[in-house]
């Protein structure tokens, strides 16, 4: 029999699309912020989300990872790790980055047989580069502006084009099929806690350093999506205009300070980008 339990998460995460929505539609709020018209709504929602995080989800991350071991924990994050890789492989088929989404298909298939349904993850060992390409990416890839800051009640940061991909980003979830229910939302529950957990040292730090943890937090992630989109690699006009306007092919490239080495650097014919 199904229970209330078995429907949580995804009635949370359509309560959080339609909150959002809602924000979006009414224009609620103004900033002087020019990627933050919405600043007023966003520290509303990020003051729910911190609660909801200092009640409820950072002590239970905190109680798994200091009880569950190492191995297991690393299992875990294997596993669902293994999972995107398949809607990463056709996010960057979709961009036309036709090597790495074949590397991403080639890691699916090695680390769902020989590293027992990705469990371990022998790809890497391997030398195949790990990707994590979402439909929002795609959407920037083929010049769709991010449009301004949106942060979602219990889903965190996101963009207007970010929260408009969630739908197809969860469409191309695996494990979003799979039977029964309630197996489901238990490793839905669990996915859950391991990504917070991975992230307790990171939020201990953000804690005792920023004097405005909405800001730090929100230029941090426009910052890392921007970097993202590009791979790594963001002209000097994307940087500049904040992503509002696509890049033209003559554009000077200039990497982010503390961003991510390119995964595959986009050849000279590929359509421009915007954050």
């Amino acid at each position: 029999m199904k229970s209330k339990k078995m429907t949580t998460l995804p009635r949370l995460s359509g309560l959080a699309l339609a909150v959002a929505a809602c924000a979006v539609l009414s224009g609620c709020a103004t900033s002087a912020n020019p990627q933050d018209p919405l600043e007023k709504f966003n520290r509303a929602s990020f003051a729910f989300n911190d609660a909801v995080d200092r009640t409820v989800l950072k002590p239970v991350a905190t109680g798994y990872k200091n009880v569950t071991p190492g191995f297991v924990q690393t299992g875990v994050g294997n596993f669902f790790g293994n999972l995107s890789d398949a809607w990463s492989a056709v996010n960057n088929l979709l961009q036309g980055k036709g090597e790495a989404g074949m590397t991403d298909v080639t890691r699916v298939a090695l680390n769902s047989t020989f590293g027992i349904l990705g469990l371990l993850d022998i790809a890497s060992e391997a030398g195949l580069q790990k990707h994590n390409e979402d439909f929002g990416q795609t959407l920037g890839y083929w010049g769709v502006p991010s449009g301004p800051f949106l942060m979602l009640p219990l889903l965190g940061p996101s963009t207007i084009r970010d929260t408009t991909a969630l739908p197809a980003d969860r469409w191309g979830d695996p494990w979003k099929y799979k039977d029964p229910h309630n197996w489901r939302n238990i490793g839905s529950g669990i996915r859950v806690i391991d990504q917070r957990a991975s992230l307790l040292d990171a939020s201990n730090l953000l804690e005792e350093a920023a004097l405005d943890r909405y800001e730090f937090l929100r230029d941090g992630y426009l910052q890392r999506r921007q970097s993202q989109v590009y791979d790594g690699n963001v002209p000097r006009a994307a940087a500049e205009d904040d992503g509002d306007d696509a890049p033209t092919s003559s554009s000077q490239v200039v990497p982010l300070p503390a961003s991510p080495a390119p995964a595959e650097p986009a050849a000279a014919e590929t359509p421009a980008k915007t954050q």
